[in-house]
């Protein structure tokens, strides 16, 4: 072992160097939460506020009220959007 500080030093620094770059080339995976607030879906599918509250009054997104939030889903949300992307072009 090297008793050298200055070795020490650049050994440790060189290590953190590698640390760094092993971070920065991997993919960074968003984290998704499970339930979106009624904001956040009406960003996620680019639509109004006001557009996700009709939608679930017409009850095409099930939502789940939290003191005064209104909670949807993530999975039941494009599980929806599926739905409804089928019976679009589904025939009559």
């Amino acid at each position: 072992m090297n008793n050298n500080p200055f070795e020490i030093i650049n050994e440790r620094l060189s290590s953190i160097e590698n640390l760094l770059l092993d971070i920065k080339q991997k993919p960074v995976e968003e984290e998704k939460s499970e339930n979106l607030t009624v904001k956040e879906t009406a960003e996620f599918l680019k639509i109004s506020t006001q557009s996700v509250y009709a939608y679930i009054k017409r009850g095409l997104f099930t939502a789940q009220k939290v003191g005064r939030l209104l909670l949807i889903n993530r999975a039941d949300l494009e599980a929806s959007l599926k739905d409804v992307k089928s019976l679009k072009y589904k025939r009559s």
